[in-house]
């Protein structure tokens, strides 16, 4: 038998040393200072395990847009490529190939009427930086036509709805841009075309209708926006064109609503963003963004680089990132199929529309909106229950995670401010049966809450509109 005090290869923590019997484990964790020395990876491993220990399981998330499911050999095939530096193009050329082939799959799918082999598009992370090159793009295309007209390129606007992204709010931030925001209303719940149109002038570098709103799940209307700019551009001799931000919707139309027309079989959309992260099905990392045509995508938004071990161009504002995502993306598409997709989005679509008639039938609560166009679902409290109730809808998010949901209850935007919902993403994952276990602890919560003899500290604030946050619920529509 080994004496610790006299077997040299013998100290506390090493490979010898059960994980939990180490000294290491009754230390604190590193908050200020890397340690001294190195530990074991055994021990580093759960330290760094225990920290995530309490929180809630990824597929009990319903706030989060993004995926947390993908089957076995998807989650094989991005673990192996995690290592590989996707603009590395020289050592992973079939990276940027593979690259290439997901942006003419989307262009296709969003019925491009660009006929070159390779597509016009590029990579993001996340729907966020696709948004910033899209919003970009249209920038520098009305800057250019305003120096051609000899004519002032300092004031640029953006017209979008209240029920943006923040990524919206930095990109305005970031380039010096009025952002022009159209309200939001109980007759308007998605974008006021022609309060949008009287927004509009020859400063304008776009309008940018949303598909699959964060805080409702509701689609503004394209095709009425389209024929709105039409008009104006050939009244005014202006060019106003169209960026949707379809980080939710690009991945759901084209398999839902196929005839439905969005994309860019309309004039003034000349590019659209979308999160392949969200419901393109694959783990978090991914943005894509495609342009109609090349000829809208600036030149100067292509930067080149020779120290990579070639000439390597590229369109973003990062250079490095993981290509475990391009490979994820890239197998989905292999793997599910047009139809794959489709049979994906429609039921996690199906469940949407379940919870929206079995939450609906609750005396307590009404639907956000009378259709549920994306698997998003929002209600809120009958106006009557809300009255004398003693508790409010984020009593009800807290007694949920108790029970390890994570459903978020926040307030709308501007104009609605007062208006608080609940919402429910029903994601790849989320199964009819887990949504049975979700209307149960809702029931059950429910009714503990109308027990209470006396109100809730939320109910007392929000009497004395006090302004309250939601815990789970963020703007950033992730």
């Amino acid at each position: 038998m080994l004496d610790p005090k006299t077997d040299p290869s013998f100290r506390s923590g090493d490979a010898k040393t059960d994980v939990f019997g180490s000294d290491a484990m009754l230390q604190q964790a590193p908050v200020q200072s890397i340690p001294q020395g190195p530990t074991t990876p055994e021990i580093a491993y759960q330290m760094v395990k225990d920290e995530t220990f309490a929180q809630t399981q990824p597929r009990l998330n319903l706030a989060t847009f993004v995926t947390t499911y993908m089957d076995e050999y998807a989650t094989r095939l991005m673990n192996e490529a995690v290592s590989m530096n996707y603009i590395d193009q020289t050592e992973y050329p079939r990276v940027a190939v593979m690259c290439q082939k997901c942006i003419n799959i989307m262009a296709n799918l969003w019925n491009t009427p660009e006929t070159n082999t390779w597509k016009a598009g590029a990579l993001a992370i996340g729907s966020s930086e696709a948004c910033m090159l899209g919003g970009l793009a249209a920038l520098k295309r009305w800057q250019e036509r305003r120096k051609k007209a000899g004519k002032p390129y300092d004031k640029p606007n953006l017209v979008i709805s209240t029920a943006y992204q923040v990524v919206w709010e930095k990109f305005v931030s970031f380039w010096n841009i009025e952002m022009r925001c159209v309200p939001l209303s109980v007759e308007h719940p998605t974008l006021d075309i022609d309060a949008a149109i009287r927004l509009c002038d020859e400063n304008t570098i776009c309008v940018v209708p949303i598909l699959g709103v964060t805080w409702s799940g509701m689609n503004d209307d394209v095709e009425a926006l389209d024929a709105a700019l039409d008009k104006f551009n050939a009244e005014t001799g202006n060019e106003v064109c169209i960026h949707i931000d379809a980080a939710t919707g690009g991945f759901i139309l084209p398999f839902v609503e196929p005839e439905k027309k969005w994309d860019f079989r309309l004039k003034w959309v000349l590019s659209i963003s979308t999160s392949g992260h969200k419901f393109g099905l694959v783990y978090p990392g991914l943005g894509w963004v495609i342009w109609k045509d090349k000829k809208y995508l600036p030149g100067d938004m292509a930067f080149t680089v020779n120290y990579l071990g070639a000439e390597v161009t590229q369109v973003g504002l990062n250079y490095s990132r993981p290509a475990a995502q391009i490979l994820g993306q890239y197998y989905q598409f292999i793997r599910l199929g047009f139809e794959g997709y489709k049979n994906v989005q429609l039921n996690s679509l199906t469940v949407a529309r379940y919870l929206h008639e079995k939450v609906g039938e609750m005396a307590e609560f009404e639907p956000y909106a009378a259709e549920v166009p994306n698997p998003i679902f929002v209600w809120r409290m009958k106006a009557d229950v809300q009255k004398n109730a003693k508790w409010t809808l984020y009593d009800l998010q807290d007694k949920l995670s108790q029970k390890g949901w994570f459903v978020p209850a926040y307030t709308m935007p501007a104009n609605i401010e007062n208006m608080v919902v609940m919402r429910v993403l029903c994601k790849q994952g989320f199964s009819r049966d887990m949504a049975d276990q979700l209307l149960a602890d809702i029931s059950f919560a429910v009714n503990e809450l109308n027990k209470l003899e006396y109100p809730t500290t939320t109910r007392i604030a929000m009497e004395k509109n006090i302004p309250l946050v939601s815990k789970t619920f963020n703007h950033t529509g992730k």
